[in-house]
C-alpha cells in the first residue's frame, strides 16, 4: 500500500464539479448530525455495496446488503412468466451469466439511507444504513432499472427505466414519483446540470445484439440525448450525435453516448461512444463536436467487436475539480489513464482489469476506477497519472459514488 499523502480541502468549485463528473450525494446534509464522506462501491454480482473512506488510504468502512428482500423478489419473478423471461435475459446477456443486483446508488442527505437501482429486480429501493432493511421500494416502468442521478440538493433521484424508454424521477425520502420523461431507446446515463436546472439523459440503444459492424449501426435503435427542465420535466432539447459526427466525417462512429463529464462551467461535454477507444469534446453552446481524442489500443484486445462488453470499448470518464484533467477507463483495453484537458495528451497507461467506471475522490486529488475483473477499486493521482493504491471490494464492482454516512457508522447493527 502506498504511503499516505497530505490532503487538502476542495474549493467550492471542486464540489460543483463532483456533482457532475462523479455526482456526490448532495452536500445538503443536516448540519445537526455528524456525517462522514465515503465512497459507495456497488458490487453488481454480489448484491452488496462496499463503503470506503472517500480519500487517503480508502480503507473499508463497512458493507451493505442491497438485496435483503432477494427471496421475495425471486418468488415474484418465478410466478410471472414475462418477468421471468426478462430476468433471465438480463442474467444471460447484460449480466454475463450473473444476476445484476446493484447498478447505481446514492445516500440521502442525512446519511441514514442509501438508494439503489437494481436491474434484475427492475426497481429502486431505499435501504436503512443502520439495519439493512428496506424503507421503500419503487418498481420502475418496464423490466430493468439502470443508471441514476441525484439532484444537487439531494432531494430527488432520476432513474433510467431502460426497457420502457423513459426516466422516472423520485422523491429520495419517500420513493414517490414526482415526474418522468420520454427518452430514446435504452436510456442509460443521467446527469443533473447547471446547478440542477436541467437533466441530461443519454440513450444507448441495443447493446446486446451481435450486429456490431458499422454497416448494421441502424439496427441499434434511436440513440439521442434528451435534455429536460428538471422542475417541469418538459423537453428542452434533443441532441442526436449522429448528425454531429457525420458533420466532421465520423460516419462510422457510433452515436451511442456512454459515460460523460462536463467542464466546471457546463460549457463543454466530454463523452464516450460505443466501440471507440477514446472520447469526444462537445461545445454545448455551439452545438458541435470540437475535438476527438483517440487513446492507445491494447495489442491484446480482440478486434472482434462482438466480444466487447455490451458494445463498450472505453466505459468511464471523470474530471478533476479544477477542470484540467480527465480520467478515462479503458474497459476492453484493460487500462486507465489521466488526460490533460488542454492538450488531450494522455499520461501513463495504468494497467487495470476491465475498468468499468471512473469517479473522483472526496478530496479531488485522485481518480477512482472500479476494476470489475479484479474485484477492486484503484486510485490514480490526477497530478502524476500514477497509480496510488488498490483496495479489494466485492464481486464485479461497477458504479462508484460519493456519499455520506453517520460519523460513527461501520455497518448495519448486528452485522
Amino acid at each position: 500500500m502506498a504511503a499516505f499523502r497530505p490532503r487538502h480541502l476542495c474549493s467550492v468549485a471542486a464540489a460543483l464539479v463532483l456533482t457532475v463528473a462523479a455526482p456526490a450525494t448532495a452536500a445538503t446534509a443536516d448540519s445537526s448530525a455528524a456525517l462522514r464522506e465515503v465512497l459507495f462501491v456497488g458490487n453488481n454480482w454480489d448484491g452488496t455495496a462496499t463503503v470506503l473512506k472517500s480519500s487517503g488510504d480508502f480503507a473499508k468502512v463497512g458493507q451493505i446488503d442491497v438485496v435483503p428482500d432477494k427471496a421475495q423478489r425471486i418468488a415474484e419473478i418465478n410466478a410471472d412468466p414475462i418477468k421471468w423471461i426478462y430476468y433471465m435475459g438480463i442474467r444471460n446477456e447484460v449480466g454475463q451469466g450473473h444476476d445484476q443486483y446493484v447498478d447505481d446508488m446514492y445516500s440521502t442527505p442525512d446519511g441514514k439511507s442509501v438508494v439503489v437501482s437494481r436491474p434484475s429486480f427492475a426497481d429502486v429501493v431505499s435501504i436503512d444504513l443502520a439495519t439493512d432493511k428496506i424503507n421503500w421500494r419503487f418498481p420502475v416502468a418496464g423490466y430493468r432499472a439502470d443508471h441514476m442521478a441525484v439532484s444537487p440538493d439531494g432531494t430527488r433521484v432520476a432513474v433510467s427505466a431502460s426497457t420502457a424508454n423513459k426516466v422516472q424521477v423520485l422523491n429520495i425520502d419517500t420513493g414517490q414519483e414526482v415526474g418522468e420523461f420520454a427518452t430514446g431507446d435504452k436510456p442509460h446515463e443521467n446527469v443533473f446540470t447547471n446547478g440542477g436546472k436541467y437533466i441530461w439523459n443519454m440513450a444507448i440503444g441495443e447493446v446486446t445484439t451481435s450486429l456490431d459492424d458499422p454497416i448494421w449501426d441502424w439496427t441499434k435503435g434511436d440513440r439521442h440525448i434528451t435534455v429536460v427542465d428538471a422542475t417541469t420535466f418538459k423537453q428542452v432539447k434533443v441532441i442526436d450525435m449522429r448528425d454531429r459526427l457525420d458533420a466532421i466525417g465520423l460516419k462510422d462512429y457510433s452515436d451511442a453516448v456512454r459515460p460523460a463529464a462536463f467542464s466546471p462551467d457546463w460549457s463543454k461535454f466530454y463523452f464516450q461512444v460505443s466501440f471507440f477507444n477514446g472520447f469526444l469534446e462537445y461545445d454545448v453552446a455551439a452545438d458541435r463536436i470540437t475535438r476527438v481524442k483517440t487513446l492507445p489500443s491494447n495489442p491484446a484486445t480482440s478486434t472482434d467487436r462482438t466480444t466487447w462488453l455490451l458494445d463498450s470499448r472505453h466505459h468511464g470518464i471523470s474530471m478533476n475539480p479544477a477542470g484540467t484533467k480527465l480520467c478515462v477507463a479503458g474497459t476492453m483495453d484493460n487500462y486507465a489513464t489521466v488526460v490533460d484537458r488542454a492538450t488531450l495528451q494522455e499520461g501513463p497507461l495504468v494497467t487495470a482489469s476491465t475498468p468499468y467506471w471512473a469517479t473522483v475522490s472526496g478530496d479531488g486529488q485522485d481518480c477512482v476506477i472500479s476494476e470489475s475483473g479484479a474485484d477492486q477499486v484503484t486510485a490514480i493521482d490526477f497530478a502524476t497519472g500514477q497509480k496510488v493504491l488498490s483496495v479489494p471490494v466485492g464481486d464485479h464492482p461497477q458504479r462508484v459514488r460519493l456519499g455520506h454516512v453517520s460519523a460513527d457508522w461501520t455497518g448495519p447493527s448486528g452485522s
